[in-house]
């Protein structure tokens, strides 16, 4: 499903607000979070088709495979913030 640019800022901000919930001390604040949503989506999309892993259609599956891949991100980066 093809998404428009304000789409894709609006799952990423979904996408980034609940795994910065999930992930909690993350703490970047709306910007970022969205950034992390939209970078979120494309790590979940890769891995999603890497797995052969059905993602679903329409705005529900989009979210939720940014949701997926936001969570990865925000671990990744909170081991490099540690290390």
């Amino acid at each position: 499903m093809e998404h428009g640019i304000i789409a894709w800022l609006i799952i990423g901000c979904i996408a980034g607000w609940l795994a910065s919930v999930l992930v909690s001390g993350s703490g970047y604040g709306v910007l970022l979070d969205i950034v992390v949503g939209i970078v979120g989506a494309f790590i979940g999309g890769w891995l999603s088709g890497a797995l052969h892993i059905s993602r679903g259609s329409g705005w529900i599956g989009s979210t939720i495979t940014a949701f997926i891949g936001a969570v990865i991100l925000l671990f990744v980066i909170r081991l490099f913030r540690r290390g």
